[in-house]
Parts: C-alpha cells; sequence; structure tokens
C-alpha cells in the first residue's frame, strides 16, 4: 500500500465528569496531567512504529493504574462491597477479539483481554476462567482489595445511604459533598483507540462498572459491538456510558456500520449514535472513534467526558468540557 498514515491515539476516561460547578482547579490540573501521562505513553509506542494494539493496551493499563478513573485500581464498588472489572480489546485488521468480564483479581483487566485474544480460541471469558487464563499468561494478579479506594467506598455509602440504585461514577462524590448532581451524568469508563503507521486500528476498553451495581452485572465494555469495536475498512470505537443503552443500539458496531453502509463520515456516524439513537432510549455517554484516514471524534451528550488525542509529532491534547 503506498499509503503513509500520520499515527494517532484517543483516549477516554469515561463520559460524564464531576460538573464544572464543583471540580476544583487542583482536581481539574490532576485529571490532565493524568491523561496527558496516558497520552505520551501511548503515543511513544506509535512513534517507534508500534502497533495499534500496542499503544491501545499501553493507555489503557495507564488509565486502569490510575486511581482517578473507575477501572483497575479506583474502580467502584458493587452493592455487595466488592469489585467487578470489564474489559476487552479487537484489531481492526483481523477483527479479532478478546473480552474478560467479572474478573476480581487481574490486576489489569485490559491485559487479560488481549491475551484471550492471543488465545484464540474464545472471545469473551468471565470470572474465575478468564482469571485462570490471564494466571496462565504470566500476568499480575492482586488480592482484590488492591482495587479499592476510600473515595469509592464513599460513593457506595452515599449511593447505598440515598437508597438510589445504581449510581454512575461520579454521583458518589458529589452526594457526598452534598451537591447531588444529575443522576445518569456521571459515567466510568476508560478506553483507547488508536491509527498505527500500517494503516491498522484498534480499540481497548476497561471499566469497573457502577457504583452500587447488583453483583454478575455485566455493561458494554466487554461485549465486542456494543462498547468495543475496531475494523480497518472503517473506524475503531471505544464507547463509554449508561451501558444497558449501548448494548440494546449495539452503539459501536452501529457507528461502523453507518459508515460501511450508509457512506456517513466518522463523524456523521458518531454523531447519529451519540445524538440520536442513544437519547432515543434515554442513553447518556460519549465514545472515542478513530477511522482509517485518522480522523478522529470524540463525541458526549454528557456535560463532559475526560478525553484527549495525540498525533505522532504534535503535543497531546486533553479536554475534559465541551
Amino acid at each position: 500500500m503506498s499509503h503513509s498514515f500520520l499515527p494517532v491515539i484517543a483516549i477516554h476516561g469515561g463520559a460524564g465528569t464531576l460538573s464544572r460547578a464543583n471540580i476544583s482547579p487542583e482536581q481539574e490540573l490532576a485529571y490532565h496531567a493524568a491523561l496527558q501521562a496516558v497520552l505520551h505513553a501511548g503515543q511513544a509506542v506509535l512513534e517507534q512504529g508500534g502497533s495499534a494494539m500496542e499503544a491501545v493496551c499501553v493507555a489503557v493499563q495507564g488509565l486502569e493504574d490510575c486511581p482517578l478513573f473507575n477501572a483497575g485500581h479506583g474502580a467502584v464498588f458493587t452493592a455487595d462491597g466488592t469489585h467487578e472489572l470489564d474489559a476487552a480489546v479487537m484489531d481492526g485488521a483481523t477483527l479479532a477479539a478478546g473480552a474478560v468480564a467479572g474478573v476480581t483479581r487481574v490486576r489489569n483487566p485490559v491485559l487479560a483481554a488481549r491475551a484471550v485474544m492471543q488465545d484464540g480460541q474464545h472471545v469473551l471469558m468471565i470470572g474465575d476462567g478468564a482469571e485462570r487464563l490471564a494466571g496462565a499468561a504470566g500476568l499480575d494478579l492482586v488480592e482484590p482489595g488492591y482495587f479499592s479506594t476510600e473515595a469509592r467506598r464513599a460513593q457506595l455509602q452515599a449511593a447505598q445511604a440515598s437508597a438510589a440504585g445504581a449510581v454512575l461514577d461520579h454521583d458518589g462524590a458529589a452526594a457526598l459533598a452534598d451537591r447531588p448532581l444529575h443522576e445518569g451524568r456521571k459515567m466510568g469508563t476508560v478506553g483507547a483507540v488508536a491509527l498505527d503507521a500500517q494503516g491498522h486500528l484498534a480499540a481497548a476498553t476497561s471499566t469497573g462498572g457502577l457504583t452500587n451495581k447488583r453483583p454478575g452485572r455485566v455493561g458494554d465494555t466487554p461485549l465486542i459491538g456494543a462498547g468495543t469495536y475496531a475494523d480497518d475498512r472503517t473506524a475503531a470505537v471505544s464507547c463509554t456510558g449508561h451501558g444497558e443503552s449501548f448494548i440494546r443500539v449495539a452503539a459501536a458496531h452501529d457507528l461502523c456500520a453507518r459508515m460501511a453502509y450508509g457512506g456517513l463520515s466518522l463523524q456523521a456516524a458518531a454523531a447519529a449514535v451519540v445524538h440520536g439513537a442513544l437519547p432515543a432510549i434515554g442513553g447518556s455517554g460519549g465514545l472515542i472513534a478513530v477511522d482509517r484516514y485518522g480522523n478522529v471524534c470524540l463525541p458526549f451528550n454528557t456535560e463532559g467526558m475526560y478525553r484527549g488525542v495525540a498525533r505522532v509529532g504534535q503535543a497531546p491534547e486533553s479536554f475534559i468540557y465541551r
């Protein structure tokens, strides 16, 4: 192929943010610093000629290790006071995919998802079986307490005290501050999408789910076509939001299908999903997507979305609000 591609990576740390009125300058700086660090790491992989898959895994691993985001260390609690983590990866070149759901001991669920993909036998594995595969692949296993932080425990207690059922990521913090935010505006998931120098696309997504969720609940993140999708012919997509809605409209695949069958641009297809299909069923959230030409789209229908983009040779940019 004679085309040369300018590699690019985009990331998100969840749609719905601490509301602009409630965020402190220190918190805002901390989020930007975390996003910038992750963008630099992913960008470095692409600069060295690494694959899109390698870049998105490095980025999501960084987000999982950062307690500011709801994935890995700093994941939210279930109603039982436990953690159940989900993740997925997809390779646009081959449509190979791997995912894990309901894992409780894998330090980096995104790497477990990649191990499932590399094993090649299955796409989605859950619970103990997924953890055994991860262990056999040499991945770090941790005590479940590793994922816990005091801030997330406080969110669970606030959610249970208000008897609000499942609340999305930052609502608990607002309840503690006695300044309730609009329920359904805060979702915590992390993800990355990338285009590499070979013209290949990849997507990766990871989440701790919803605060106070029923144990056993699985959202859109590990469902290929719902929260995560990549196809070199169209785009790589990673979603964040109210997972049940993204599942019902098969959001990530729908975006790619609108491009493939409807001839829509990345921008138009993303807008149709985020501002059309999702709100039509009361779905809130956002997504990040990159197409085969390196166009990037980061739409959301919430107040904010932690997000950023880095092209090789350019300074990374991070954003929280519109």
